[in-house]
């Protein structure tokens, strides 16, 4: 089986700290692609795509359910946990600075405990005085 190798080489101008040529191979057999830049960009648009499946995974709550309907809520859910990650992680977490902003750690998974820890917070404030038992009963027995 042969195919086409592209080799694509980008200049790092000092970002993430390295200085010199980054050279990228890809392997296409896409009428598509003609040249090393275009296998660039469209592996580029692809793990864009295979990392956001890949991050909502991790979010995505598990289920034995066939209803179609209840799954797609559920991962439309993850969605939006994902994108109020890459929010927040832009907004508040990222220091500006010239060039562009530098990305502290603050991974994906860390973020869902945060949610799960409020979530779960808020329903022990609400479990712990029951709205069906008053006060009296539970303290003058």
């Amino acid at each position: 089986m042969t195919f086409p190798v592209f080799i694509d080489c980008v200049y790092q101008q000092g970002r993430y700290d390295e200085h010199g040529v980054a050279r990228h191979g890809y392997a296409a057999d896409a009428p598509f692609i003609d040249t090393p830049r275009d296998a660039r960009e469209h592996y580029s648009k692809r793990f864009g795509i295979e990392s956001s499946y890949r991050l909502a995974k991790q979010s995505l709550a598990f289920t034995s359910s066939q209803d179609a309907g209840l799954r797609l809520v559920m991962f439309v859910v993850s969605l939006l946990l994902q994108n109020s990650w890459r929010y927040l992680h832009w907004k508040y977490v990222a220091a500006p600075r010239c060039g562009g902003r530098r990305l502290w750690q603050w991974s994906f998974t860390e973020f869902c405990e945060m949610v799960l820890r409020a979530a779960w917070t808020a329903l022990g404030v609400r479990r712990a005085v029951p709205a069906n038992q008053s006060l009296d009963d539970r303290f003058f027995r």
